[in-house]
């Protein structure tokens, strides 16, 4: 398959920055990438953002299916073309963030708890993502009815550190990676690497998933209200972040602390998940937490 600045010109394209296209140009990066996945016949890889398709022929030559959802009508249209010699591979034209991932894979899930789905060891998730919408990705798979076995994703170096930070420099978007899977920083990618070079430099993450959840929990929704409570005003003690975003007594909420072990004294960031784990189970029930 010709690379993509060769099938940009020949179909008269320029990538689109509003939907942040930077094609992987660097010729040894798709096989490291696919390789960090450790894939077998028997796995279906859900690729996201497949554009050109530079990561969707290596996904191919190791997996039993892929599926390659491509947002953009013009490149969607382009890759299923491209890809029509490849039985093994499905081009859906979607946002992702929009699609019914069991439906996608054409699974029917097992009941489980609220945004704890069921764990599929042979479904793994492979993706340049969008750096505009890598959170929000990331919480949609995590998320699902089903939840992958692995995920390797292309993001902004940055974002990368962040999730896989140690409790002392941890956020939101850290403590929802790290509850779902481990983390762990696979590779980087300098921006010449991508056309057009973004102004950021990249990484690739593994996330492994778990099975099962790696602290007690009562309620996984209950569990991410607090943690997001806990960061909403991170600058200030927690006692005071919780009592104010969730409409508790602050001498409620101090209890609640003390019971769990944790000084009120302290900051969002620098609690562990067993300690997250801990607040949650102390705090008294709260309404379901929305998808905000």
């Amino acid at each position: 398959m010709d690379d993509p600045q060769t099938l940009l010109r020949r179909y008269g394209l320029m990538p689109r920055k509003s939907l942040g296209q930077n094609f992987l140009v660097a010729p040894n990066a798709p096989a490291r990438i696919v390789a960090l996945a450790e894939l077998t016949s028997e796995d279906t890889v859900l690729e996201v953002g497949a554009g050109l398709g530079t990561l969707t022929t290596e996904l191919a030559a190791h997996a039993g299916r892929v599926i390659a959802v491509e947002t953009d009508p013009t490149l969607a249209d382009i890759l299923g073309r491209e890809m029509a010699d490849f039985s093994n591979v499905s081009v859906v034209h979607g946002d992702i963030l929009a699609l019914d991932l069991a439906a996608l894979l054409d699974v029917t899930p097992a009941p489980s708890m609220p945004l704890w789905g069921e764990w599929l060891p042979h479904y793994a998730v492979v993706a340049n993502l969008p750096y505009y919408i890598t959170a929000a990705v990331l919480r949609h798979l995590l998320e699902a009815a089903v939840r992958p076995g692995r995920m390797v994703l292309t993001m902004q170096r940055e974002v990368a550190q962040r999730i896989t930070a140690a409790p002392g420099d941890l956020s939101v978007v850290a403590v929802g990676a790290q509850f779902y899977g481990k983390p762990r920083i696979g590779m980087q990618l300098k921006r010449g690497a991508f056309f057009p070079p973004p102004a950021v430099e990249s990484a690739v993450v593994r996330l492994d998933s778990y099975a099962e959840p790696p602290v007690p929990v009562r309620d996984v929704a209950h569990f991410f209200r607090v943690v997001r409570a806990g960061f909403a005003q991170k600058r200030k003690q927690l006692h005071n972040s919780l009592a104010t975003t969730l409409s508790l007594a602050d001498a409620d909420v101090r209890t609640a602390l003390t019971i769990a072990g944790v000084a009120p004294e302290r900051r969002a960031e620098t609690l562990s998940l067993l300690e997250w784990s801990g607040v949650a189970a102390a705090l008294p029930s709260l309404p379901p937490m929305s998808r905000e």
